[in-house]
């Protein structure tokens, strides 16, 4: 086993009067990897995520970034985090460069142009450096978000819902963007999603997948991400749109037809 990038200890959360939103999750993120964390909407992805960052502090347990506290590793430029594309301002006026510029400078000058030139060129939008950011495809900005979290030179990258609204072509880019950025620096990639293709599609890039719905209910290889694994999972969406149909996942030969089908609440095909 090698050295931890980032560790995740019996860490509990809950916002002031709520139920806790994470519960006892102990996580273990191996330098160099990527990992998938799926999970639905409300299942604590993004508190996980405010917890990791030292932007909020877990009730019990503990978390470690590099060795350090959450808080120290973001102060130390040792984690890039790249925002959901929906809580991003595009109006801003300034060009491609220019973003990435602003980003590079918050851990100090040295070395900020080289810094600033190899994330334009890893992400492809070297040849866009004087495009204003407003004028950008979803994908293009999408790609500058990641650019301004690689200038500070981190050791973990986190994206958050990071293909959301992007079309299939534009995916397929960022996958190949984040097996280079992983491959050529090496940078540990935590990769969140509450959607199952995100994940799945890019499957063969993750080494493992962590699924979360308050609690870790499955971390190993993508090959275990099972039917029953993703029931489980995502049980609350489920019972969402069939209210109290008890919904089991199985394989389709289990049941005579070819049709789509459930369960019924004495268990039989239906």
């Amino acid at each position: 086993m090698g050295e931890s990038a980032v560790e995740f200890d019996g860490v509990t959360y809950a916002y002031p009067g709520g139920e806790a939103v994470v519960r006892d999750v102990t996580l273990r993120v191996e330098r160099g990897e990527v990992l998938g964390i799926l999970g639905p909407n409300g299942g604590g992805k993004s508190t996980l995520l405010k917890l990791m960052l030292g932007l909020l502090a877990p009730d019990a347990g503990t978390i470690r970034v590099m060795g350090e506290s959450a808080v120290e590793a973001r102060r130390g430029g040792m984690v890039g985090y790249v925002p959901q594309l929906s809580g991003v301002n595009r109006r801003f006026p300034v060009s491609v460069r220019q973003a990435v510029v602003l980003s590079a400078g918050v851990h100090g000058r040295e070395r900020e142009g080289e810094r600033v030139d190899r994330a334009l060129e890893l992400v492809g939008m070297a040849a866009y450096g004087r495009a204003p950011i407003g004028r950008l495809s979803g994908g293009q900005f999408q790609r500058v978000q990641i650019a301004r979290a690689l200038a500070v030179e981190p050791s973990v990258l986190v994206l958050d819902e990071p293909t959301v609204g992007i079309d299939v072509a534009g995916q397929q880019r960022f996958a190949a963007l984040i097996e280079r950025a992983n491959r050529e620096l090496g940078v540990t990639v935590l990769l969140v999603s509450h959607d199952v293709r995100a994940i799945a599609s890019g499957a063969r890039r993750c080494d493992r997948v962590a699924c979360l719905s308050r609690t870790v209910h499955f971390h190993d290889a993508p090959d275990g991400l099972t039917p029953q694994v993703l029931a489980d999972v995502f049980r609350h969406d489920i019972e969402g749109v069939f209210g109290g149909v008890h919904v089991e996942a199985h394989r389709a030969e289990d049941c005579p037809g070819d049709h789509a089908h459930g369960h019924d609440d004495e268990g039989g095909c239906c």
